[in-house]
């Protein structure tokens, strides 16, 4: 840090201090027991070294950091506390890109903690950018990590062995603020001495110290009543979890008494801090959300809080003991249809193709769909279904997607009912045959599955005046470098015409990390309509919004994947390998489906704008910067690699990249292939996705 930037964090941080200071001028973390504050913080420095329990949190770019797969191979691990505003915050930032610079090569990892109720991502986000903050800062919004680690002020530093999980220390960076007095230049870098220390494998010298940064509001610590769990636990439990973990439910435990609650306890407390559970995956300071699964701030608070008061049972009745019906085979009731999916036997082990089968559609006249659900009976093995109708029972038995119409659903791992929206339906004509895409993945034991899609229609005389249409997002010109943590592929689509937007269903594979969607209008502003910090591959969805988001003709739809090919994801088939896009788990798939209406189309008045969208999908894949040209370097996978050659013949005008008309030339030239190009690839789990074939 050079001279200047001391003398300004100096001076800075003294008036910080000053302005803090309590009516008699004492410093305001001057350690007297009759205040709360010099309370905790006298308890957390003589209980050190504490152990960090694993947490997931979203940093103010709505991008995941589970802790203890984040630290990876790390040999120390660094968090620091924050608070926007904060002048001893903001003049820390030339040190710590010093010391990232000096010590990231060496395997320490340093990350941000900012549990400040006041501050939002978006403003953490805006003065990192202005103050040069160029690692991430993580939002501890229930501000149970910062609870946990005894945070009071900024500018704590806690030096972590992730081999154990110990602070080895907790203080100030160095002694050059002190209460009411500065210095040039430090004479104790304890945070470094200590950080030297644990890539040493031995003690820190100073365990811990005051720091002198700005307070942080943490309102409920100490304060906590006793948490009753009849009145206030089992209420929440019932709402958000019992329907999964009972008998007969998709859970792998019972949480249908206070025994087993108490017995998990210490499980649900490490499930909600790294966000696993409930497995609702999308960050809560973007979009409102329809049937939205999560806890809220209150309840995740409650809950924890709870565990950590010893999981007390309070007296009367246990409230999750009653007799419970059992799980219903259909959720939404008795279905109108129900078509059995032809039966298959998965093997113990190898790779299991696309299965392709045809369940024959018996109605007599056409009904208009407005729900559907499948019944899967080998939830290990089966990775997706996606389903089109058949205008006739193919001969060959084979329902290709090349010859689907409109959609009856689909699901995936963790997915339950597609419910369209009321007065909004899809048309299933008489006759012909349901083809079904089916992806089955062998898990060491050979079973039959016989799974079933139950159909729920509008009564008749019931026709509804809308249509939900579906489409996709999706890029096949991936490729994810191997060894990589953090590899990102974008791809959009050009909406035509107005459009009403319901619901976003992301889908990756076992590399998928994060995932995001963007609204661009014509005027060049962007919204971000959903942030996924961790995408979970066990537990996909449909996310509907909580109101349809209004699309202006000429928007832009922009998806972001973030991959993880590095050896810390655990479910890395192989961290050695370069991944493209492919059928299979251990492959690549980049794929958001939508569902949607147009603003001017009825039932009785149809449009066909879809195509529309459809013939920007390639450009969309290829276009990763997004400004409207494809470089040489953009021309990804298999398509991309035939194309590359010949990109100076194609970049007709010389603007340095190829436009869309001239790709669309040069598709024209190679043989008819802008169709098959343009094909959305037909394997991904949309619940609503229409023909794979083009996204209709």
């Amino acid at each position: 840090m050079t001279k200047a930037h001391v003398s300004a964090w100096a001076t800075a941080a003294l008036a910080a201090l000053l302005a803090g200071c309590a009516a008699d001028g004492s410093p305001p973390n001057a350690m007297s027991a009759a205040t709360p504050v010099a309370a905790v913080e006298a308890a957390a420095m003589t209980s050190m070294p504490i152990t960090v329990d694993n947490f997931m949190l979203a940093d103010a770019n709505y991008m995941g950091h589970e802790l203890y797969r984040e630290a990876g191979d790390a040999k120390v691990v660094v968090l620091i506390s924050h608070m926007n505003n904060c002048p001893i915050v903001r003049n820390l930032a030339p040190a710590l890109r010093e010391l990232e610079a000096k010590y990231g090569p060496r395997g320490v990892k340093f990350l941000m903690l900012n549990s400040a109720i006041q501050d939002s991502p978006e403003e953490i986000k805006a003065e990192a950018a202005e103050y040069g903050f160029n690692m991430p800062i993580l939002k501890d919004t229930h501000q149970l990590v910062g609870e946990q680690l005894g945070v009071t002020r900024t500018a704590e530093f806690y030096v972590i062995d992730p081999k154990t999980w110990k602070v080895a220390y907790r203080g100030p960076l160095d002694d050059r603020l002190d209460y009411g007095s500065q210095k040039a230049a430090a004479e104790h870098p304890w945070a470094t001495n200590a950080i030297e220390a644990v890539l040493a494998g031995r003690p820190a010298v100073a365990a811990g110290k005051p720091t002198a940064g700005c307070l942080i509001d943490f309102p409920e610590r100490g304060k906590v009543a006793k948490i009753s769990y009849s009145k206030e636990i089992a209420p929440i439990l019932e709402a958000k979890c019992v329907a999964c973990h009972q008998k007969g439910g998709i859970g792998p435990m019972q949480l249908t008494s206070y025994e087993m609650v108490k017995g998990f306890s210490p499980m649900i407390r490490e499930v909600i801090r790294t966000d696993r559970m409930p497995p609702w995956n999308v960050d809560p300071h973007v979009g409102k959300w329809a049937d939205d699964k999560s806890l809220t701030a209150a309840e995740v608070k409650t809950v924890v809080h709870w565990i950590e008061q010893g999981a007390p049972r309070d007296g009367g009745p246990d409230p999750l003991a009653r007799k419970r019906p059992a799980v219903a085979e259909f959720p939404l009731g008795k279905p109108d249809l129900i078509l059995e999916i032809p039966s298959y036997t998965i093997p113990a082990s190898g790779v299991v193709d696309y299965q392709r089968p045809v369940a024959v559609n018996p109605l007599a006249e056409g009904k208009w769909v407005k729900a559907s659900t499948y019944v899967v009976s080998q939830r290990q093995g089966v990775h997706h279904f996606l389903s089109g109708y058949l205008k006739e029972v193919p001969k060959d038995g084979k329902g290709n997607e090349s010859r689907w119409g409109a959609s009856m659903g689909g699901y995936a791992v963790g997915a339950e009912s597609s419910l369209w929206p009321k007065n909004v339906g899809t048309y299933l004509p008489p006759g012909g045959a349901i083809g079904f895409q089916a992806h089955y993945t062998p898990f060491g034991k050979e079973v039959t599955d016989k799974s079933k899609i139950g159909l729920y229609f509008y009564k008749d005389g019931e026709k509804p005046e809308l249509m939900m249409r579906s489409s996709i997002v999706v890029d096949n010109t991936i490729k994810i470098p191997a060894g990589v943590a953090r590899h990102k592929e974008t791809a959009y689509i050009q909406i035509p015409k107005d459009m009403l937007l319901y619901s976003a269903f992301p889908h990756a594979h076992y590399r998928g990390y994060a995932s995001d969607l963007w609204l661009e209008t014509p005027d060049g502003k962007k919204q971000q309509l959903l942030a996924m910090p961790r995408y979970d591959f066990n537990w996909q969805r449909e996310y509907t919004f909580a109101e349809p988001m209004k699309i202006p003709a000429g928007s832009r739809l922009i998806a972001n994947y973030w991959y993880d090919n590095s050896k810390q994801n655990p479910a890395n088939p192989d961290a050695s390998k370069t991944i493209v896009w492919g059928d299979q788990s251990w492959e690549e798939m980049f794929y958001t489906a939508i569902r949607y209406r147009w603003l001017d189309e009825t039932s009785t008045k149809q449009v066909e704008y879809d195509d529309l969208i459809d013939k920007t999908r390639l450009f969309g894949m290829f276009d990763d910067n997004m400004d409207g040209m494809i470089q040489k370097a953009e021309f990804k996978g298999e398509l991309g690699d035939r194309l590359a050659p010949f990109f100076a013949q194609m970049d007709q005008n010389k603007s340095g990249g190829v436009e869309d008309d001239e790709l669309m030339a040069a598709l024209k030239v190679m043989g008819g292939r802008r169709r098959e190009a343009q094909r959305a690839p037909a394997a991904a789990p949309a619940p609503a996705a229409a023909k794979a074939g083009g996204g209709r």
